[in-house]
């Protein structure tokens, strides 16, 4: 988990305890069930993401990396 500096892309912080409304950051997600998803860099329409919880948007973002699980 690294929290970006949301002017210049740079790591800010290593491993924040939290994240805050409007923070950039750079996260590991691992989905409770299967998920379609792609690199970004290699198929745009797929490598866009949002998480919502309970009808509100709570994260949305890019993908930078896909580890498939065997």
């Amino acid at each position: 988990l690294k929290r970006l500096d949301p002017k210049t892309g740079q790591v800010a912080e290593e491993n924040p305890q939290t994240l805050k409304t409007g923070d950039a950051a750079v996260v590991k997600i691992t989905p409770r069930r299967p998920l379609v998803l792609e690199k970004y860099k290699e198929f745009p329409q797929l490598g866009r993401f949002a998480i919502r919880d309970m009808g509100q948007t709570v994260a949305a973002g890019v993908v930078v990396d896909v580890k498939k699980r065997e």
